[in-house]
């Protein structure tokens, strides 16, 4: 693989979206880019016909653009951090080392498999330049931003934000359960049942939520995982049928009613957290 693989501080990989200095939530959205530089592309084995199908199951398409617009509606104006990248640079939800489990499909930090479990790196690619390039900086970049906003409000609550294919794709590991129209990921640690309920309440007219089906967990900075408490975190996972045309195409009518219910779940967030804070803080 090519080793000029951008500026070792990845400047451009991720951009960290401020918000209101007293707004406790961040908008996490890590898969939402099809950007791959050219460098990284060079050690992918798909033609270029190939990725943009690959990329089309791939990405969380139009995430990034859900974020944005709740958080335009949203009473206290959340912070939002976004990958600019496709996470077939590098995946930074995942675990860089041997705990992580999609390892066993070939989609760890660094992917060599495709969602169809065809190739998409040569078996002995190194992941470390990649990891060390773009990994580690957001990973880093993340964990300053939950730090600043444990300073500044006393909690810090991500709330992850993803979508997921009808039907499911061959690299699921868990993907025989149920594919509510929403699902919301949790942590035993970190995500507390009060913000589950206001999730189900927010989100209730979207068709159905569900608990950890067909995807489970909730992304936290491993500075603080299992931790700190007054990091809160919830993944919310949208069943693409209900708001584009899959797999990879434009939105659809209940995009508004999706940015609705979003904005919603921030604005509950933030009474909620103020709520507890005063009657503790």
């Amino acid at each position: 693989m090519n080793d000029n693989l951008g500026s070792p501080d990845a400047p451009d990989s991720f951009a960290l979206l401020p918000g209101a200095v007293h707004s406790p939530v961040i908008l996490h959205v890590p898969h939402s880019s099809r950007q791959i530089p050219a460098p990284v592309r060079d050690g992918i084995l798909l033609g270029d016909a190939e990725l943009e199908e690959e990329l089309d199951h791939i990405t969380d398409a139009h995430t990034a653009e859900l974020a944005a617009a709740a958080g335009e509606a949203a009473g206290l104006r959340p912070w939002r951090f976004v990958n600019r990248l496709s996470r077939l640079v590098v995946d930074p939800e995942r675990f860089p080392d041997e705990r992580e489990e999609m390892l066993a499909v070939g989609m760890g930090a660094v992917y060599t498999r495709t969602t169809h479990r065809a190739p998409l790196r040569p078996a002995d690619s190194d992941p470390r330049p990649l990891i060390d390039r773009y990994f580690h900086p957001y990973a880093r970049a993340m964990t300053e931003a939950v730090t600043d906003r444990l300073a500044a409000t006393g909690r810090a609550v991500i709330i992850d934000v993803h979508s997921y294919p009808t039907a499911r794709l061959p690299y699921e590991l868990h993907g025989d359960g149920p594919r509510p129209p929403v699902c919301l990921g949790t942590d035993e640690f970190h995500t507390p049942p009060e913000l589950v309920a206001l999730a189900e309440k927010a989100f209730a007219g979207l068709g159905g939520v569900g608990i950890d089906s067909p995807f489970s967990g909730a992304y936290v900075p491993l500075r603080y995982y299992e931790r700190e408490p007054q990091v809160i975190a919830l993944m919310v996972e949208i069943r693409r049928d209900t708001y584009m045309r899959e797999p990879g195409g434009a939105v659809g009518a209940g995009f508004p009613r999706l940015v609705a219910a979003l904005t919603t779940l921030v604005d509950a967030v933030d009474e909620w957290t103020r709520s507890v804070y005063t009657a503790h803080g």
